[in-house]
């Protein structure tokens, strides 16, 4: 049995990023229910309302689901309790050290994956005793790792630093992408851009509707000196790319953006003066579908292109 599928309880090894203003209960139970695993997520949201999602998930699944934890979050201590109280299984954690809560969640019974941009921190990973690792690479949408290496690249290599059942992401958007990513090493994908701009996704039908009129080239890494972020191309990101180009500071950089900027691009649909973060692949998307449909399209991808594989003579 696919060992992802075997570890968190799931039919197909398919996890739904938990991605910020996109990831509420309604996507995270549509992709669970669909055989996938779907996530809540954390990162924007305030403890209570995240309680409100959880016990919103329970009622509209009985299939296994988790939360996306990013480590930097500023009450993590007070949102740990949370998870172990609600008796949430599944924990994936990003944007930090892994080893600090790794320990505390496998006590309360809790499976952890830790998402990591490089082979040297996938090793820590396996350290710290984590369950899984998401590899993900720079194709990926929102914040991003320094090392700017595609997930191409990036998955074999940590395949040979880790026997850690492994999970690809950055850039995944059919099913063949899935079986590339498998045939590399991978024993699953996480997917954001396809599931962010789904039916059920709670960002605005204004992100979504800009990005699926997005052409190649359309979104680009930056914000380097604060934290390495796809975002798609703006008035906002007009703004930051000229002052990086002249060196401006990150104090300056954090003044262009303001406050709550991906908020005000992804969730309020200010397409303009908001942080549109969202993945390369989104270019190739051109319609908002159901969870279930995208999920059926990628399965049916996936099994056409092992059969053409297996049918090849060299």
């Amino acid at each position: 049995m696919n060992r992802i599928c075997n570890l968190f309880g799931i039919r197909y090894p398919i996890i739904q990023g938990g991605m910020v203003w996109c990831s509420g209960w309604k996507l995270a139970a549509a992709v669970s229910n669909a055989g996938g695993l779907g996530l809540l997520g954390a990162g924007s949201m305030h403890p209570e309302t995240l309680i409100e999602h959880i016990h919103k998930i329970k009622s509209a699944t009985n299939k296994p689901w988790g939360v996306n934890v990013p480590l930097m979050y500023p009450e993590i201590d007070r949102l740990i309790d949370i998870l172990i109280a609600e008796k949430v299984g599944i924990v994936f954690t990003s944007a930090g050290s892994p080893k600090k809560y790794t320990a505390k969640f496998h006590e309360a019974g809790i499976k952890v994956a830790h998402v990591v941009s490089s082979s040297k921190f996938a090793l820590k990973c396996e350290e710290a005793g984590v369950d899984a690792i998401v590899a993900e690479g720079f194709e990926a949408g929102g914040h991003n790792g320094r090392e700017e290496t595609t997930t191409m690249t990036l998955i074999p290599q940590v395949r040979q630093t880790t026997s850690l059942p492994l999970i690809a992401a950055g850039g995944i958007g059919s099913g063949q992408a899935f079986a590339a990513a498998t045939a590399l090493g991978a024993d699953g994908v996480q997917i954001g851009t396809m599931f962010a701009l789904s039916e059920e996704s709670s960002a605005s039908e204004a992100f979504k509707k800009r990005c699926i009129n997005l052409d190649e080239g359309d979104t680009m890494l930056c914000l380097k000196k604060i934290a390495p972020t796809r975002l798609v191309k703006n008035h906002l990101y007009n703004r930051v790319a000229e002052a990086e180009e002249r060196g401006a500071h990150a104090e300056e950089l954090k003044e262009i953006l303001g406050k709550a900027a991906s908020k005000r691009g992804i969730f309020e649909g200010d397409t303009e003066n908001g942080e549109l973060e969202i993945g390369q692949v989104a270019s190739a998307i051109k319609e908002i579908k159901p969870v279930s449909e995208i999920i059926n399209t990628l399965i049916d991808e996936y099994e056409m292109t092992i059969s053409k594989l297996k049918s090849l003579s060299f």
